[in-house]
């Protein structure tokens, strides 16, 4: 049975009316567990030494210890507190055993991370540290593998993840998402496909259709897949008009590509913020559902 990390027992109290779906994780998680073809595995937080592969020290020691300026804390868009650390330590950590995962079995989960805005020395748009760009640094440390491809289907470009690799040739980022949604100042991803507001399933499938085989191309020895569900129509953030059978679509369309060309795939959460919030949950969950069907299925 493939297995999932999770990291939802870290709750972090957030004040009344703000607009982060928290509760989705566990309900996710939820949804999976009924229908009885995952196990489960509680993340290993990071260490602060692996973080700081990807992340500047001084911004990691900061956030460890609560003494990041109140602006840098609201540019996150979470209050500090010890539940804060752990959760982000415990969400990079669960990337880091599902990349292992994805090496050694085909493909890999995280049921968080996903977290595209962190940079290298600050935080972004509920993203404290950059979990694919951690994982990216740690296998190559470990001498696991030299090329990396993001595949970033959040409807928020990866802006973080983009800066981050802007100037490494060997790790390719791409990321499809709504043209005039945040983060409002875009980075450079070494692919960009900005899409107007109420893009539906046709127009978004035929330009992701069209874009893969250029990831496929760079020969990646290992595909992160931001896999953020908030290109769906009831999404409260998003802008786009995917419906549950277009993201559906979206990820079996990806999972295929890169189960025929046989490279090792890793899944993480990303964003949505839907209402209802089940509506998430299901469409995050379908997410992985497809992954089982696509990569537990015997190959021809």
């Amino acid at each position: 049975m493939p297995r999932l990390f999770y990291c939802d027992h870290y709750a972090i109290e957030l004040p009344p009316g703000h607009k982060f779906p928290m509760p989705k994780y566990r309900m996710v998680r939820d949804r999976l567990e009924r229908t009885g073809v995952f196990t489960f595995q509680c993340a290993e937080p990071a260490t602060a030494e692996v973080v700081a592969l990807a992340h500047d020290e001084s911004y990691v020691q900061q956030i460890l210890d609560g003494s990041l300026p109140p602006a840098a804390i609201r540019r996150i868009g979470f209050p500090w507190s010890p539940a804060l650390v752990l959760r982000s330590l415990a969400s990079v950590g669960g990337t880091l055993g599902a990349s292992v995962d994805a090496l050694e079995r085909g493909w890999g989960g995280n049921l968080a991370g996903g977290t595209h805005h962190a940079f290298r020395a600050e935080g972004s748009g509920y993203c404290v540290f950059n979990d694919m760009a951690v994982a990216i640094q740690f296998l190559r440390k470990e001498g696991r593998l030299r090329r990396a491809a993001i595949v970033d289907l959040d409807v928020h470009q990866g802006d973080g993840t983009a800066l981050i690799f802007e100037d490494d040739a060997e790790v390719l980022t791409l990321s499809i998402h709504g043209e005039k949604n945040f983060p409002f100042r875009k980075q450079r991803s070494r692919i960009d496909l900005a899409l107007p507001d109420g893009t539906g399933d046709e127009e978004y499938l035929r330009t992701l259709e069209a874009v893969l085989p250029r990831v496929l191309e760079f020969h990646p020895e290992i595909i992160f897949y931001q896999s953020g569900v908030d290109a769906l129509d009831t999404d409260t953030l998003g802008r786009l008009s995917l419906s549950l059978a277009g993201l559906s679509a979206r990820d079996t369309m990806v999972m295929r590509a890169v189960r025929t060309a046989g490279i090792p795939f890793l899944i993480t959460l990303g964003g949505g913020y839907s209402s209802p919030l089940e509506r998430t949950a299901e469409a995050h969950a379908n997410t992985f559902l497809n992954a089982f069907s696509v990569f537990s299925t015997p190959s021809h």
